[in-house]
């Protein structure tokens, strides 16, 4: 399967009207963060199926993918990606690894860092150092940032609760509202898990956090909290 046949089954699975709903839930607009985003309207379950048709393509195909401004020729390049690295030894999962890491601002939405980063970046850095988040977490990108606390995601899944934490530490006073879902997001699934330590958490910070970032990590709370009122 090549790269020109992948383009014949997309133009073939692409419907406009969808695409017009997707610039608009995306923040396509000039001034937004999903500007110069272009969609061909083919949903995820379909992009998946798509990538597994197409999961041996070229590391030099994939980046001609991560290079379009089509965002499912993205997303379809990153579900390849973490299809291969699932199935990698430990070599190739390191190269994959790294070329993930060279190519993190074209993973420039938020729901391919979601469907990615945790599946490549967190389980590559489970049992590693991690030092590469803290510096993606103080990127200028705003998509490296989300990259940097949504790949704790895995940590979480495996108990490992700490880098969240200071990843978060790191993001607290981060700007953008997309950080701050992201975040109550992590410590939310920590609370799923484990609802003292994630109170923990939140009794030395709630006062000083932005307010979306607060109500995503109480949503599962059983009740109301006396000091969170």
């Amino acid at each position: 399967m090549s790269l020109i046949n992948l383009h014949l089954v997309l133009n073939n699975q692409a419907n406009p009207e969808q695409a017009k709903t997707l610039l608009r839930f995306f923040k396509t607009g000039k001034g937004e963060y999903g500007e110069g985003d272009k969609f061909l309207g083919i949903k995820v379950p379909v992009s998946r199926k798509i990538a597994k048709q197409f999961k041996d393509l070229s590391f030099d195909e994939i980046q001609g993918l991560l290079n379009s401004f089509i965002h499912e020729e993205r997303l379809i390049a990153l579900f390849i990606l973490t299809e291969q690295f699932r199935k990698a030894d430990a070599a190739r999962k390191k190269i994959i690894y790294n070329f993930y890491l060279k190519n993190t601002k074209r993973v420039s939405n938020w729901d391919l860092v979601d469907l990615s980063a945790e599946r490549i970046i967190g389980v590559y850095l489970l049992e590693r150092d991690k030092r590469i988040l803290f510096t993606l977490a103080r990127s200028k990108n705003l998509w490296e940032r989300r990259i940097a606390i949504m790949s704790t995601f895995y940590f979480i899944k495996n108990g490992i609760y700490n880098t969240t934490f200071e990843i978060s530490d790191k993001l607290l006073k981060d700007k953008h509202d997309l950080i701050h879902k992201a975040v109550g997001w992590m410590l939310r699934e920590i609370g799923n898990r484990d609802l003292t330590v994630e109170e923990s958490y939140l009794k030395k910070h709630y006062k000083t956090m932005p307010r979306t970032m607060l109500r995503y990590a109480i949503e599962n709370f059983p009740e109301k909290k006396d000091y969170l009122i």
